[in-house]
C-alpha cells in the first residue's frame, strides 16, 4: 500500500475525488487501486485483453457527474516493458456495462496517445490519434456533445491535442480512471496524480475563437489521425500524388504539409495571395489550381506549377470556383455564378471558352470528374434540399446519386473509382456554412448503402476539394472547435 494511503469507514479505500471501484468485463486477474491521501498520487491496477472493439475488460475508478466536465491527471507508467498497447486512461462512460458507450483519453505503454469513443452500446470503438507521443498530462472534456483532448508536456499548460467527435452521454454518467493490461494474464500499474475534476466555464460564441485540425480518416475502420492542429483558420486539404504531402489554405495563401506531421511551408502563388479553398492538382502531378480574387474582388481560376511560381489566369469572367480536373488534364470544370444563376461549367486548360453545363433552377455546384473521365458528379438543390447528381462531360443524362432527408454536398471520387466521399449538413441547415454539427459520409459509387466516416464541428472548409490519398484509403478533412479566446 502507497505510504498515507488509508481506509474509509468500513474498510474500503479512501478513493479521494471518486466514489467506486471495479473491474468491468471479462478479466482473468482482478485490479485494485490505492490512494495516497496526501500526496493525491493514484495507484490503478488492472488486467484485460483489450479496451477495444465491443467490449471492454478493465479496472475502473469513478464517480457519477453530469453535464459538462473536464477531467485531467499526469500519468505515467511506473513500470517499464508490458504491452504496447497497455492503455491509462481518462474515461467517460454511460455506465459500467462492458460494452457501454463511452469516450477515453487514452495514453499507451508505447506512447500513443489517442481519443477513443463508442458511440452507443454494443458498437465498436473508433479512435482519433494524437500528433504528439508520450504527453506528461492529459485531460478529457466533454463540453455539449462534444468530446476534445488536451496535452501538456512535464512542467507545461494544458493545450488542445486536435481531433474532437460528436457523442450523446445522458445525465448522469460516469468519469474516472481506467487501467487495461491488454494481455489478460498481465495486471499492469499506471500511476495518476494531480488529478482534478473540473466544469468547464461556459463558452460565449461570440467572443470564441475556431481552432483548425487537420485530419485523416480511414475508409476501413473510420479510425482518424490528427495531422496539423493550430489555432489559426484553415480549410480545404488537397492530397498531393506523391501520398507524403498535403495542401491547404489559410489566409488567402496556399501551405504545404508532411502527412506525417510538421510545420507547414508557404507556397509561391506569385500576386495571387487571396486564394480561397477551392484548389486542386493536375492529374498528372505538375500544376496547381487555384481560385483567388486578388485581381477585383471576383475569384477566378488561375494554373501554376506544382512547386510554385506565376500564376495564369484561366476564367476571364468571375466569380469562378474550381472543382474538378478531367484525367486526360484537358478540362476544368467549376461553379460559377452568371447573371445572379450558380451553375456548373466547364473550359478548357488554355482557358479557350467557357460552357454552361447546367441550367436547372437553383444552385449547381461542386462537380468533379470521375477517374475514367465518364462521369462529373455535382451537387444540386433542384429537389429541395441538396443532394448528389451526376452527367455525362457534357452535360448530358444529368441522374441523382443520393436522395436522402439530409443535403449532401461534394462528391469526391476515389482514385480508383470505387466511392464516393461527401459532406453532410442535416435537413434545415442552408447553403455551406461554417461551425455546424456536420458528417463525412461514404457510399459506393455504383451505388448502395452510405456510411458515416466521422461526425464532427465543421462545415465550410472541412471537404469542399478532392481529398483523397493516392491508395484511395484515406479521406483528408479539416474539423474544427470553438475554445476560448
Amino acid at each position: 500500500m502507497l505510504a498515507g494511503a488509508s481506509l474509509a469507514s468500513g474498510g474500503t479505500p479512501d478513493l479521494g475525488v471518486f466514489i467506486g471501484h471495479g473491474d468491468i468485463g471479462s478479466v482473468a486477474r482482478a485490479g485494485s487501486v490505492e490512494h495516497d491521501s496526501k500526496t493525491g498520487v493514484y495507484l490503478v491496477s488492472g488486467g484485460g485483453e483489450n479496451m477495444w472493439f465491443t467490449n471492454d475488460a478493465c479496472h475502473f475508478v469513478w464517480k457519477r457527474v453530469e453535464g459538462d466536465v473536464r477531467l485531467a491527471a499526469d500519468i505515467r507508467w511506473p513500470a517499464t516493458g508490458g504491452h504496447a498497447h497497455r492503455k491509462a486512461c481518462l474515461v467517460l462512460r454511460q455506465s459500467l456495462d462492458a460494452d457501454s458507450a463511452y469516450a477515453d483519453a487514452a495514453l499507451h505503454g508505447d506512447g500513443l496517445t489517442s481519443l477513443q469513443y463508442r458511440e452507443a452500446c454494443g458498437a465498436p470503438t473508433r479512435e482519433i490519434q494524437s500528433n504528439v507521443s508520450g504527453p506528461a498530462r492529459l485531460q478529457i472534456g466533454k463540453r455539449g456533445n462534444y468530446i476534445s483532448l488536451s496535452i501538456a508536456p512535464a512542467g507545461q499548460e494544458l493545450r488542445l491535442a486536435g481531433g474532437a467527435f460528436r457523442i450523446e452521454l445522458t445525465s448522469p454518467f460516469y468519469v474516472g480512471l481506467a487501467v487495461c493490461a491488454h494481455d489478460n494474464k498481465a495486471l499492469e500499474t499506471a500511476e495518476f496524480t494531480d488529478v482534478r475534476i473540473t466544469t468547464p466555464p461556459p463558452l460565449d460564441s461570440w467572443k470564441a475563437r475556431v481552432a483548425s485540425t487537420l485530419e485523416v480518416v480511414s475508409i476501413a475502420s473510420t479510425d482518424r489521425r490528427v495531422v496539423y492542429h493550430t489555432r489559426d483558420h484553415i480549410e480545404a486539404p488537397n492530397w498531393l500524388p506523391d501520398g507524403q504531402h498535403l495542401l491547404f489554405n489559410r489566409g488567402g495563401r496556399i501551405y504545404k504539409l508532411p502527412v506525417k506531421g510538421g510545420q507547414p511551408q508557404l507556397l509561391d502563388t506569385g500576386f495571387a495571395i487571396r486564394c480561397n479553398n477551392d484548389h486542386g492538382i493536375s492529374p498528372d502531378g505538375t500544376h496547381l489550381v487555384i481560385s483567388d480574387q486578388t485581381e477585383d474582388g471576383k475569384s477566378r481560376i488561375y494554373v501554376l506549377p506544382i512547386n510554385g511560381g506565376t500564376p495564369r489566369r484561366i476564367t476571364p469572367l468571375g466569380p469562378s470556383y474550381w472543382h474538378g480536373w478531367s484525367p486526360d488534364g484537358r478540362t476544368l470544370a467549376y461553379c460559377a455564378e452568371r447573371k445572379g444563376e450558380y451553375d456548373v461549367y466547364t473550359i478548357p486548360a488554355d482557358g479557350a471558352g467557357e460552357r454552361r453545363l447546367t441550367t436547372t433552377a437553383g444552385l449547381d455546384d461542386g462537380p468533379e470528374y470521375s477517374p475514367d473521365g465518364q462521369w462529373i458528379h455535382f451537387n444540386s438543390d433542384r429537389t429541395g434540399l441538396m443532394q448528389i447528381w451526376r452527367m455525362k462531360p457534357g452535360g448530358a443524362e444529368q441522374q441523382q446519386v443520393t436522395s436522402d432527408d439530409l443535403n449532401n454536398w461534394f462528391a469526391h471520387p476515389s482514385p480508383d473509382g470505387k466511392w464516393l466521399v461527401f459532406l453532410t449538413y442535416p435537413k434545415d441547415v442552408k447553403g455551406h456554412p461554417a461551425n455546424k454539427d456536420v458528417m463525412l459520409r461514404l457510399m459506393p459509387a455504383a451505388g448502395g448503402e452510405i456510411v458515416i466516416l466521422a461526425k464532427l464541428f465543421g462545415g465550410q472548409g472541412t471537404l469542399n476539394v478532392p481529398s483523397w490519398s493516392p491508395d484511395s484509403r484515406q479521406v483528408a478533412f479539416v474539423s474544427y472547435q470553438l475554445v476560448e479566446p
